[in-house]
């Protein structure tokens, strides 16, 4: 099956000599949900800049759902919506005139642009909004509607760069479901996010890119299953006189005065809890200090730096 997004030998020189990207190599499977994962800096926005024609490569080849978007531009654009991290729209135009303006560059006609436009607006929850100028929107409602702007022609694979910034919890994880029911409709996602739970909870499979090179692609299920330890907080039924010594793990007080125990791969949580309980600690929650994603972003990025 032709890859829904697909970058070979893929490289970026600047006029000031910086390489940008250093002939890599990429492939999204169709159907695919996909974290594009890197440091600021890393050649993130580069890659997807040549993937929808805005930025000019210097070598390689860049297709969508096998359309060489230098050769055939024009079908490789049909084929992808893009929702950039910068607002770019017109702030003083109505919220449905922005969406059908954009539908009208890919040929909808004006009928079928306007219930397809009420039809995303509804879905994202901006139909009441849909006379007000954007400006009036919140940052999270500017956020939904470049989503929507860029449905509006059924696109088959979506860019998502940084959709989630600076929108509140409540508000991001309503748009994880939106997004993963999409994804349930067959439409390719490509995410890049700074939020590495949201890839952890979204995606299938996963690329971090450091320097411009392409330093890990896999599935996030065996990604994950590299990490050799795992840190969790307890908190406790009783503050603690003082921190109890056990054993085969690796135990600080927490900032809320529980327990921090460091776990290695394939250690026993119920010998964990047996231990604690014959120093009578009794633990009255559980949960992961930190993603256990970043704690891996975090390791490989600073091995390539080294």
């Amino acid at each position: 099956m032709t890859p829904a997004l697909e970058v070979s030998s893929l490289r970026k020189v600047y006029a000031n000599g910086f390489e940008a990207l250093k002939s890599i190599d990429l492939s999204v499977a169709q159907g695919d949900f996909f974290a594009l994962l890197g440091p600021n800096g890393a050649g993130k926005s580069t890659t997807l800049g040549i993937v929808s024609g805005l930025v000019q490569k210097t070598s390689g080849a860049a297709r969508i759902m096998g359309f060489d978007v230098n050769r055939e531009l024009y079908e490789a654009r049909r084929r992808l919506g893009v929702v950039p991290q910068e607002f770019n729209f017109n702030q003083f135009e109505k919220v449905q005139d922005i969406v059908t303006t954009q539908a009208g560059y890919f040929g909808l006609r004006a009928v079928d642009a306007r219930e397809r436009t009420a039809e995303l607006l509804k879905a994202l929850d901006l139909w009441d909004k849909r006379e007000q100028p954007a400006r009036m929107l919140s940052g999270g409602m500017k956020r939904r509607l470049m989503i929507a702007r860029a449905l509006v022609h059924r696109p088959e694979v979506l860019i998502l760069d940084e959709p989630t910034a600076g929108v509140d919890i409540e508000l991001r994880r309503s748009m994880w479901r939106f997004m993963q029911e999409l994804n349930r409709e067959g439409v390719t996602i490509v995410l890049t996010t700074h939020y590495l739970e949201e890839a952890e909870q979204l995606c299938r499979n996963i690329a971090i890119i450091n320097q411009g090179d392409i330093i890990q692609s896999t599935s996030t299920r065996e990604l994950l299953s590299t990490l050799h330890t795992e840190t969790f907080v307890l908190d406790l039924t009783a503050p603690l006189q003082q921190v109890p010594q056990l054993p085969g793990y690796e135990v600080v007080q927490s900032a809320s005065d529980g327990l921090e125990v460091t776990v290695e791969k394939g250690q026993d949580l119920n010998a964990l809890f047996q231990v604690l309980s014959e120093h009578q600690v009794l633990v009255r929650s559980m949960r992961t200090k930190s993603n256990r994603l970043e704690e891996l972003f975090v390791h490989l990025v600073q091995e390539g730096r080294a």
